[in-house]
């Protein structure tokens, strides 16, 4: 039971009747508190999410958006109707099992630091597996290249108790992610610029550069389909991700680092779509040009936004920055599991 707070598990969605039916049973089985509430924001489906929801989940608050504002914006809008302690963001193709959300509240409210927590990302296809999405945490490496404990790039482990420590971690996933409500609203919530993908990396790096702390919680296990919305390899997943990527080095990255990080990423991505040419893969290969072409039209506007968090990029040496390159320790190294990185303070057995 828990006892004097509120918690908010939010789901938002867009045409997602289907997954709805399959999933939500679960939340709704396994959230059943009276200080957890339930609650579907609708991104203007146009299938029949909604009065699914009002006919057969009569529990469940639902949330009308007046439009389809994407995953970033969507959040946003729907969370400023939500009055709570805890947002719970979970993705609507996620099963969650008993006990999932008593494990990570208890450990946020041990210290007024933790910003955000995920916690065990399992595969629902293959539920000894973990899942591309979060796994086991999620960290990048100097380039800004997102990677997790569990997955690196698209090679994913098997879940052998490998990972059964709580830690820290540079960010959590935006399938499933429980977050300080108060610290959510007071900086800004998802990038709206960003409408769907490293949205919550953008989110923690800001959190962390506050001062803040985002941690894993092996305790709580949820299982995830992935790709449910989008595909991994669709085209404009793949623009997304890069763009994404690009304007959240922009915001984040410390002056000393701005300068030369940022060009040769976009190095790192040229060499990325000269791949995509040879391989054929055209559509992927017009994603990362238009990519950078996006940032090259909005550069000053992104810039701004870097000048206004300037002052908080103050905590440039985050441990949890793999400061070398994974490309390097993937491709060439043949380096293809979190333990095999020489990250010590994650691979040395340290009680944090």
């Amino acid at each position: 039971m828990i006892n004097h707070r509120k918690v908010a598990v939010v789901i938002l969605n867009w045409n997602g009747s289907q997954l709805l039916d399959k999933f939500l049973p679960s939340v709704i089985k396994h959230s059943s508190d009276p200080d957890v509430e339930v609650i579907v924001a609708d991104n203007c489906s146009t299938d029949d999410s909604v009065v699914n929801l009002r006919q057969y989940y009569t529990s469940v608050r639902i949330i009308e958006l007046k439009e389809n504002y994407g995953f970033a914006r969507g959040y946003n809008e729907a969370l400023k109707q939500v009055k709570t302690d805890y947002f719970v963001i979970l993705n609507s193709d996620v099963e969650v099992t008993e006990n999932w959300i008593e494990p990570v509240i208890s450990r946020m409210e041990t210290d007024n630091k933790i910003a955000a927590i995920q916690p065990k990302i399992l595969s629902y296809n293959q539920k000894n597996t973990f899942e591309y999405a979060g796994a086991a945490g999620g960290f990048i490496d100097k380039y800004g290249y997102p990677f997790c404990r569990g997955r690196i790039l698209n090679i994913v482990e098997k879940d052998e108790g490998q990972y059964n420590e709580a830690t820290p971690i540079f960010w959590a996933t935006g399938a499933c992610m429980f977050v300080k409500a108060k610290l959510f609203i007071e900086h800004g919530g998802f990038d709206p610029d960003f409408w769907a993908h490293m949205e919550e990396i953008d989110l923690c790096w800001r959190l962390k550069n506050r001062g803040f702390s985002i941690w894993y919680e092996p305790k709580s296990i949820v299982y995830h389909l992935g790709g449910a919305t989008l595909t991994y390899d669709n085209p404009k997943k793949i623009y997304l991700n890069f763009r994404n990527n690009l304007l959240m080095l922009m915001k984040n990255l410390p002056a000393g680092k701005f300068r030369f990080i940022l060009p040769f990423r976009m190095i790192l991505d040229g060499v990325a779509a000269i791949k995509f040419l040879l391989g054929f893969q055209f559509k992927a290969y017009w994603s990362v040009l238009n990519a950078h072409l996006f940032l090259y039209s909005h550069f000053l506007k992104f810039y701004k936004k870097r000048k206004s968090l300037l002052p908080y990029i103050t905590h440039p040496k985050h441990k949890e920055i793999f400061h070398r390159g994974i490309m390097l320790r993937f491709f060439i190294q043949k380096k293809k599991k979190f333990s095999q990185l020489k990250f010590k303070i994650y691979n040395a057995k340290i009680n944090f």
